[in-house]
């Protein structure tokens, strides 16, 4: 039994994959081609199965959640473009993508956020044993989401948590340090929220040294999880509003990337899709 890696609407079985090696569960994991991004086009529930899969085949990886900036990173070219085509799963973190999906007649299921996925991810790794690692957000929200996601899931193994200082990532020594911790720690999962570009490069280096783990890419959720950040209501999230209500939280910062950039980007994002029809 085959899966197409064109159809969205297939997904991995558990009789599927009894007896499969990891190589060929990631080759037919079912995915799109949106306009040239490969995206992984199963929901949040297929995904955690996937990651626990290969973990239980000594199988890492990282997996990157992509939002409408990284998409305009991403056809701009450059590194950008190179750390989500070497990425072993790409998720769609943000309802554009969705959006442009349907207009190009491949509907991805889900909007697959690393907010929601360091919940149901760690929930599960709890179970099964797996230990995880908390990489830096703001100093003292990866202890405070360590702690809150251990009140949740109190079988949950703490490999490590870490807030590296500013300016780590321009100190070659400092950055072998910390992979050095991380890779003696025997995390099996690897939440990294450092923020672009610092955390592809992280992401980088422990693909590298941590070949039976899995490295997540989770931008702000730290900051979630703990409180420090409120999260917009859940309606706002499912009508694609979440980045109008992190403007008005942080306006000064966020201004240049939503208003100068995101929204012209969006409109042209989205005009493209619909020339894409297939």
């Amino acid at each position: 039994m085959q899966l197409a890696s064109n159809s969205p609407h297939q997904t991995l079985s558990s009789t599927h994959i009894v007896g499969i090696n990891p190589d060929q569960i990631l080759s037919e994991l079912p995915r799109i081609d949106l306009m040239g991004i490969q995206l992984a086009a199963f929901d949040e529930a297929e995904c955690v199965k996937t990651v626990l899969m290969l973990l239980g085949r000594s199988r890492g990886g990282n997996l990157l959640t992509m939002n409408l900036d990284h998409a305009r990173r991403y056809f701009s070219g450059g590194p950008c473009r190179l750390d989500y085509d070497n990425a072993t799963i790409r998720v769609a973190d943000g309802m554009p993508l969705v959006w442009a999906s349907r207009l190009i007649g491949k509907p991805l299921p889900q909007r697959i956020t690393g907010s929601n996925l360091i919940f149901s991810l760690t929930a599960s790794a709890a179970e099964m044993g797996y230990p995880v690692y908390f990489l830096g957000g703001n100093p003292g929200t990866a202890e405070a989401s360590a702690k809150i996601l251990q009140a949740e899931s109190p079988k949950l193994k703490i490999a490590g948590v870490e807030c590296p200082e500013f300016g780590f990532d321009h100190n070659q020594i400092e950055i072998d340090q910390m992979v050095d911790r991380v890779v003696q720690s025997g995390a099996k999962i690897i939440y990294v929220a450092l923020g672009y570009p610092r955390e592809e490069m992280v992401i980088k280096h422990l693909k590298e040294r941590c070949p039976g783990a899995w490295i997540i890419g989770v931008g702000i959720s730290f900051s979630f999880v703990s409180g420090d950040v409120k999260r917009a209501p859940r309606w706002m999230q499912k009508i694609g509003f979440e980045w109008l209500f992190r403007l008005i939280q942080e306006p000064k910062r966020l201004y240049p990337r939503y208003l100068l950039q995101g929204i012209p980007f969006f409109f042209k994002f989205m005009l493209k899709a619909a020339f894409n029809r297939n």
